[in-house]
């Protein structure tokens, strides 16, 4: 066999746009050409004919699935005269119907599963995994591997038996017949946590579109940095499938514009055209060209008409793909979800399972007979080798490259084991800013912009951006340049008023696994444009830094549509996301510290608009990997009578009131709630210490929701917050009608104090 069957080859390239016809497809057979020429310095060459044994190994099977009742011209009785090119369309065409049955047999025996698309794609999974993608299953994690995303995670039946038949080891036969149990390793959708050889964690449609983004992103920026004229490093490709769902949610939309802006050429996004949704047809709702919205983004678009009878026509779209250098290539192929069931081409094929003679009449149609469910022709394991072998020897003449990479560049070598390791320098952490009490004041995104440039210094991996508020937000990478198409070493992204996208993509820039610590900036009120991806962070252990600035009503003018009031409340909700409101500079460069030492999960600093001091007496950064600690106490050996707890801008005002009532004698602690989920990780003692169960008198004080306050001042405590939306004026007055004053706050201790 060929180092591959899917060789590249340079076929007549039809216009953009154009459709690739059975006979245009047949008619390319014979051209071939590696792919990944990259690797190796011939171009081109002819396929080895397939030998003797190989055909003798599939005959049989073959035979009896197409006898000369589907195939009379065919002498089965002298196979070895077979044209190379029709055999192995055959093989081709066998597998996929093994990788249908299996499908059937998972869905069957789980009674639970989305079995309609995987079936439909069949084709596609098998084509990427046994002739595109190069990869190296017993090393999933091989930096130059291609990636695959699933954004119709749905579908991930269809990638499970897919990597089970490319023998990785997270999906064994066991697994598939585990589909959707509890604590398996083949979850309802992919999960990159559960799963080796899952990409990204997928299932909100959309999402894995910016994900492929993202991780196309990383590639192209590390080629840039790190690839030479004589050793490249980087270069391998991105594939992703999406669905009918995934083009209606705008997310796909956001992400597939900055693709094509930026020209990530190495990216090839699949679309699944079934025509169904959950509700039925598409046509219910949907009835644009998606190939023209895409060819108007800026995509090069290919139609693939029949996969289901003609494979090779896919294979040849994949060629055409590879051969394009300025564009990323969108190939939209028709099929029938549910293909081979009785519920074909309808809704009803989405999710769910067959009654027992769909099953029967399935088996019927393929010649399968009585073999037992989760049955694999011993030739397809045969098959998925070929690759097996192909991506083992490519790994090893990627690891020989980069011995000879080393010796010709060390320093570049440096940077990148460096950022291949984990990113992060030894000693980091001391490049972080301190400043004193003598300091300007600034707004806490001042601060941030001195910390994010101080770690650029030192973090090689750092790179981000805003959706078109880098000024605002103060979130730019001075001296670094902007990543664009044609500077794209720049680490600066400029993502445009696409804060959904912005959240894909880091994500996917997270995953690559490559070291790169992506940063994505806006208002703390445009993060409801990105929840979901935010919580796919969480999720799938992405180490993106969330920099949320303008973080209150303390914003002033802009009004209620821009005054952040629930926000604060929903995120801390999300498991696993580290939510920073730091009061001043120290604690600015505490959270860094923290959410860069996080690289499995992420952190959001929301920051502040107004100014504030640049170490307001008693804050410690150190102590801000703690969750919560305290400023400021006069109580001396004894219980404060009364506790105030703040966070970000409004913390200052909690320490000016415990001056004013410490001047009427009381004992006042003051508590910095920096970071809610690392105080509730801190031991219990730890936490009794700062918070004490005997002091019942406490006051929270934030200019957000109240929600979640009540678990920290108790039930006789009291919450200042806004329980309602905030109001256009100066923020001084903004604060005061809401009752964030020295004044009102001491008020309130009083009256608490008194009772």
């Amino acid at each position: 066999m060929a180092i591959s069957s899917l060789l590249f080859y340079q076929p007549p390239s039809p216009p953009s746009g154009d459709v690739i016809t059975q006979r245009q497809s047949r008619s390319c057979r014979g051209h071939i050409v590696k792919p990944y020429c990259c690797l190796r310095t011939e171009v081109t060459t002819r396929p080895k004919s397939l030998s003797k044994d190989y055909k003798l190994s599939w005959t049989e099977e073959l035979s009896r699935a197409y006898g000369h009742h589907q195939l009379p011209s065919i002498n089965w009785d002298k196979f070895e005269d077979i044209d190379d090119d029709i055999f192995q369309d055959l093989v081709d065409k066998r597998c996929v119907d093994n990788i249908r049955m299996l499908i059937v047999d998972s869905v069957q025996n789980a009674k639970a599963g989305h079995p309609g698309m995987a079936l439909g794609m069949a084709e596609v999974g098998y084509v990427l995994y046994r002739h595109a993608m190069k990869y190296n299953q017993r090393n999933p994690d091989w930096i130059n591997r291609d990636r695959f995303v699933l954004s119709a995670g749905h579908g991930c039946l269809l990638q499970y038996v897919c990597l089970h038949l490319a023998g990785f080891d997270s999906v064994q036969i066991q697994d598939l017949q585990r589909l959707c149990k509890l604590g398996s390793r083949t979850p309802g959708h992919p999960e990159n946590i559960v799963t080796r050889g899952i990409e990204v964690t997928t299932g909100p449609l959309g999402q894995g579109v910016a994900n492929a983004v993202g991780i196309a992103l990383a590639e192209a920026h590390l080629a840039a940095r790190y690839n030479k004229p004589d050793a490249v490093i980087f270069d391998h490709r991105t594939y992703c499938i999406m669905g009918d769902g995934c083009a209606m949610e705008g997310i796909a939309h956001e992400a597939a514009s900055l693709a094509a802006h930026w020209k990530l050429h190495k990216l090839t996004l699949i679309y699944d055209d079934n025509h169904n949704t959950i509700d039925g047809p598409t046509s219910l709702a949907f009835s644009e060209d998606v190939s023209a919205r895409f060819r108007a983004l800026g995509w090069n678009t290919i139609t693939v008409e029949n996969i289901h009878s003609d494979l090779k026509s896919f294979k040849d779209a994949l060629h055409l793909a590879f051969n394009e250098t300025e564009r990323p290539t969108f190939i939209k192929v028709k099929t029938l979800i549910g293909k081979l069931s009785g519920k074909e081409g309808t809704s009803k094929a989405h999710h769910g399972t067959f009654n027992e003679e769909d099953v029967k009449k399935m088996r019927e149609r393929i010649n399968w007979g009585c073999r037992e469910p989760f049955h694999v022709i011993p030739m397809l394991h045969r098959e998925m080798q070929e690759q097996i072998d192909n991506g083992e020897r490519l790994e090893k003449e990627w690891y020989s490259k980069l011995y000879a990479y080393q010796s010709k560049y060390p320093q570049h070598v440096a940077e990148l084991r460096l950022l291949l390791s984990n990113g992060l320098l030894p000693g980091w952490e001391n490049l972080l800013p301190k400043w004193n009490m003598s300091d300007p004041v600034d707004a806490t995104r001042g601060y941030s912009d001195k910390c994010l440039n101080h770690l650029a210094k030192v973090l090689p991996g750092l790179i981000g951006g805003s959706a078109d508020l880098a000024t605002s937000n103060k979130a730019y990478l001075h001296d670094h340049g902007d990543f664009q198409s044609n500077s794209p070493w720049g680490r600066n992204i400029r993502f445009g008023v696409r804060e959904h996208a912005m959240g894909g993509i880091s994500n996917g820039i997270a995953l690559h696994g490559s070291g790169l610590i992506p940063f994505a900036a806006t208002f703390l009120i445009f993060s409801d444009y990105m929840k979901n991806p935010i919580r796919l962070s969480a999720l799938s252990h992405a180490g993106v830094i969330y920099i949320m600035t303008h973080d209150s009503i303390g914003l002033g003018e802009d009004g209620p549509t821009h005054q952040p009031v629930e926000q604060l409340a929903g995120l801390r909700a999300i498991p696993r996301l580290l939510v920073f409101r730091p009061a001043d500079g120290n604690e600015t460069a505490g959270a860094y510290k923290v959410a860069v030492k996080n690289r499995d999960r992420p952190s959001l600093i929301a920051l502040s608009r107004q100014k504030v001091q640049a170490n307001l007496e008693g804050t410690v950064s150190e102590e801000v990997q703690r969750g919560g600690y305290v400023i400021s106490d006069n109580s001396g050996g004894q219980l404060p009578e009364i506790i105030l707890i703040g966070t970000g801008s409004e913390l200052c005002l909690c320490e000016m009131s415990a001056r004013k009532l410490r001047e009427g004698g009381r004992r006042v602690r003051v508590v910095s709630l920096v970071c809610w989920r690392l105080f509730d990780w801190q031991p219990r003692e730890y936490k009794e210490r700062v918070l004490p169960s005997n002091v019942i008198k406490r006051v929270s004080v934030e200019a957000g929701s109240p929600v979640g306050w009540r678990e920290y001042v108790g039930r006789e405590g009291v919450v200042i917050g806004v329980d309602e939306f905030g109001a256009s004026g100066p923020y001084s007055e903004v604060f005061k009608k809401f009752g964030f004053t020295v004044e009102n706050v001491t008020k309130v201790a009083e009256t608490l104090l008194c009772k």
